[in-house]
């Protein structure tokens, strides 16, 4: 894989809000960095997975992952992507979010995000361009959060479990044999996934198995294949859990928008 670093310039904060535009090939990686500045990250095409010490977020089109100021993070480029990142100084980041998340990108917010690459700095915060900076704020923070992203736990041996499924989702242990392996009982290992991550250990694994199947249907594969290797019993299985989960069948899901 090849390895991308971050640039900083536009973190000189002479305006409130910047936008930058990046191009990736697939496969492509950040180094590990963070911003003094809160980050909407978008692509107008292609799929990224970003990691924080918090977890891993699924960024599809049509959908955005925030991170807040200095929040520590890599992105790996799934599929070829045209990125379009909002970068926001503190003094403008009343009402919007304050964790990092998933949030649906609304056609408006799309078209605003474009205009603002547009746009050179410093503006006047008086005129056209500082007027579609702020709309594009109020449009963020009118933006639903979206079930993509997967935390992870601190204890040692919670990691080791959670790393086994995110490598192998379609990993078909028990909650049971899980439990024994670590040596608790499976009562105590469900409250210790709660207070770790806030998902009960079957949402978790099935959060793990949906992050998985839309890394693999983003670069094309085919649904029946992604079920089964994700063991589900069959195609129709795996899509009424996605629906449940995303609002669409898998097979519409990079050609949907939930507005």
């Amino acid at each position: 894989m090849d390895e991308i670093h971050s640039v900083h310039e536009f973190d000189r904060g002479d305006s409130a809000v910047i936008a930058l535009v990046r191009d990736h090939p697939a496969g492509q990686i950040s180094s590990f960095h963070r911003h003094p500045t809160a980050q909407l990250l978008y692509a107008v095409e292609g799929v990224m997975v970003v990691t924080t010490d918090l977890g891993q977020w699924i960024v599809p089109p049509t959908r955005g992952v925030w991170l807040p100021i200095g929040t520590w993070h890599s992105v790996r480029m799934v599929t070829a992507v045209h990125m379009r990142s909002i970068f926001i100084r503190e003094d403008a980041l009343l009402g919007l979010p304050q964790s990092c998340c998933v949030l649906a990108i609304s056609p408006l917010l799309r078209e605003l995000i474009i205009a603002a690459v547009a746009i050179r700095h410093p503006y006047a915060e008086s005129q056209r361009d500082g007027r579609v900076m702020r709309l594009l704020l109020d449009e963020i923070r009118t933006l639903p959060e979206l079930p993509l992203a997967l935390p992870m736990p601190q204890s040692a041996d919670l990691v080791g479990v959670c790393e086994k499924l995110r490598t192998v989702p379609g990993d078909t242990t028990s909650t049971y044999d899980w439990a024994t392996r670590l040596g608790i009982d499976v009562r105590t290992l469900q409250r210790r996934f709660v207070r770790e991550t806030g998902l009960t250990f079957g949402r978790w694994q099935r959060q793990a198995r949906l992050i998985a199947a839309l890394e693999q249907l983003a670069i094309g594969r085919k649904v029946i294949d992604v079920a089964l290797e994700l063991g589900y019993e069959s195609p129709t299985a795996f899509s009424t859990m996605f629906k449940r989960e995303l609002g669409v069948p898998p097979s519409s899901f990079f050609e949907s928008s939930i507005f």
